[in-house]
């Protein structure tokens, strides 16, 4: 099972950059496809990019299109979101999960502690 950990969080102005990391314990990490999440203060939880388990496929929900990249490197259990020309609605706590599949993004296994992300306009 996929175990994930997410640094890299921060206080960043409206138009900055960041790059989340999600170190990820577990023998089957490299198997499995991973996504990125955010969770808004009274909003719900939502899928913003997923990678497939070889890294080849992605997909980014339509309010991060063009300006959040995520990536993978299997040999060191870690996934990245590069995020860029951040907006104040970028604004939440960001968490990352191990997928049931990249055709099925849902969450198989457990969350980690999430890291916040806040952009001040």
């Amino acid at each position: 099972q996929v175990q994930p950990v997410e640094s890299g969080g921060g206080l960043v102005q409206a138009g900055g950059s960041l790059r989340l990391s999600c170190a990820a314990s577990g023998r089957t990490f490299s198997s499995r496809a991973m996504g990125w999440f955010r969770q808004a203060p009274g909003k719900e939880r939502k899928l913003v990019a997923a990678i497939s388990w070889s890294g080849y496929s992605t997909y980014y929900a339509d309010s991060v299109k063009g300006r959040f990249t995520i990536s993978r490197d299997n040999a060191k259990n870690t996934v990245y979101l590069q995020m860029n020309s951040l907006k104040p609605e970028d604004t939440a706590v960001y968490y990352c999960a191990a997928l049931v599949t990249f055709a099925i993004p849902e969450v198989f296994g457990s969350w980690g502690q999430g890291t916040q992300v806040t952009v001040s306009s």
